[in-house]
């Protein structure tokens, strides 16, 4: 069994949906706490050639907020119109839109469970299979930290290899992992490119970006491009 975990970001990159795609279960961290200015309900758009960042509004936020504490805010509707002026005349726009207007447009107060829910759909269109199991379901409370409370998620959902973004390596320790017989990897992605309008590319943007211009098919490769270290 091969298992990924992260906290549920918002519309993210394709780093993360490499690794979802590769695992056969992937957690969904919704039990974790909120990091203000983070990715989880913020990421970037193509504006006029140029990356921009775009915000879920979030309310009910203190230092000690875990993402299901933290309710949606009410700028959906001022979303939408932003991704659709900056996206309506991509090449698979007809075909996208629909998806980020039922995303976006999902009426799910708990931030959790909204971006979880964007995370599923997100993964149905793209054909992805992966197992997908909410944290706090899993785990519940516990006092237990970074290294060891991942341990214990794979321990939970009997994992032979747990797989992090490249982000993690400061984080684990290969050892600790082999010590309770999991072998621990990181994924990191390799260079991409695709054709956006005729500018220069930008990279890392949002998946809303890498569907409005690319074929489920063309995705699929696209999803291959990473190394595992």
């Amino acid at each position: 069994m091969v298992v990924g975990s992260n906290q549920p970001y918002f519309l993210p990159y394709l780093a993360y949906w490499q690794l979802i795609n590769h695992v056969d279960v992937y957690v969904i961290s919704d039990s974790m706490q909120y990091i203000k200015k983070g990715y989880i309900n913020r990421n970037n758009i193509l504006i006029e050639g140029k990356a921009h960042r775009f915000s879920l509004e979030v309310l009910g936020v203190n230092s000690k907020s875990s993402i299901s504490e933290v309710r949606v805010g009410n700028n959906r509707k001022k979303l939408l119109k932003s991704f659709f002026h900056s996206y309506k005349k991509a090449p698979y726009f007809e075909e996208v839109y629909p998806l980020i207007e039922s995303i976006v447009l999902n009426e799910e107060e708990n931030l959790g469970k909204y971006v979880g829910n964007a995370i599923e759909k997100v993964a149905a269109f793209l054909g992805i299979s992966t197992q997908f199991i909410y944290l706090s379901t899993l785990q519940g409370e516990t006092t237990l930290k970074t290294e060891k409370r991942t341990i214990d998620i794979c321990k939970r959902v009997e994992a032979k290899q747990f797989i992090n973004a490249i982000g993690g390596v400061e984080l684990y320790s290969r050892e600790n992992f082999l010590a309770e017989n999991i072998e621990l990897k990181f994924l990191k992605m390799d260079r991409v490119s695709y054709k956006q309008f005729n500018n220069e590319f930008v990279p890392c943007l949002s998946i809303i970006d890498i569907m409005m211009f690319n074929s489920k098919s063309q995705i699929e490769i696209l999803l291959k491009k990473f190394t595992l270290v």
